[in-house]
């Protein structure tokens, strides 16, 4: 029985997006664990909310249980004896060991931003199927993307050159790219109009990526990533000229 994977990457890449997705794939119920919750001002309170947490996935079972920015939710566990008593040790120690122990169907799924936050003994085989590193979007992803947000905006994306547009945001994410078309649409409705290509041009110019604010974190993250995960973004091949996904 599948136990569930562990998404990490780039911000604003669809990392949540996947992990959305995936319950729709399997067709089964999706739970979301917020983490800020489990944590109570009483003593043993917080042990009794992971309990709850864990008696309510498994009765509901078979189901996907979504936790976002697995890092943050786990902050400060190393340091919990000498912040908070142990309490976030014990909670997050009690996670780990239903993960390894569970044998009802909820398959977990996780995304996490800052993996170098993350204790070892969460990263090793055994807690999930799989580590995936979900990186920029490449030119076809971008072209891909590019579609998706100006057709879920109402419009026709082929009134515009989406070719030109994956190769003018090149470093962008995805979220970045859905930023840059909503600001074109509030370009040209200022002006009583349609946005135009000079319109997302105008926004591209104006937005300054992630992947160059936090260029070396970034990088970082890349090389940490090699030979520990597997690669969430196909890789290209070039047919007729062209770059296609392989």
């Amino acid at each position: 029985m599948p136990k569930g994977l562990l998404i990490v990457g780039v911000p604003g890449t669809g990392k949540s997006l996947t992990a959305k997705a995936t319950a729709s794939v399997f067709g089964r119920p999706l739970l979301k664990l917020d983490a800020g919750k489990l944590y109570g001002s009483l003593v043993g309170q917080s042990e009794g909310n992971i309990r709850a947490v864990i008696q309510t996935a498994e009765a509901i079972a078979p189901c996907i249980l979504w936790i976002d920015e697995l890092e943050k939710g786990f902050a400060g566990s190393k340091s919990s004896g000498a912040t908070d008593g142990g309490t976030s040790s014990r909670v997050f120690g009690s996670f780990i060991s239903w993960m390894q122990e569970k044998t009802s169907p909820v398959f977990v799924v996780a995304t996490a931003n800052d993996v170098t936050q993350l204790p070892p003994e969460l990263l090793r085989k055994g807690r999930w199927d799989d580590l995936f590193f979900v990186d920029l979007p490449n030119p076809v992803e971008r072209e891909a993307i590019w579609k998706i947000q100006i057709a879920k905006h109402g419009r026709d994306w082929s009134h515009y050159d989406t070719v030109a547009l994956a190769k003018a945001s090149d470093g962008f994410t995805g979220a970045e790219i859905e930023q840059c078309y909503i600001d074109s649409l509030y370009a040209g409705f200022s002006l009583n109009r349609e946005p135009g290509m000079l319109d997302i041009a105008t926004a591209l110019n104006d937005t300054v990526p992630l992947s160059k604010l936090m260029n070396e974190q970034i990088g970082g993250l890349r090389k940490w990533a090699v030979g520990r995960c597997r690669m969430a973004t196909s890789q290209l091949k070039e047919e007729n000229g062209r770059k296609i996904a392989a």
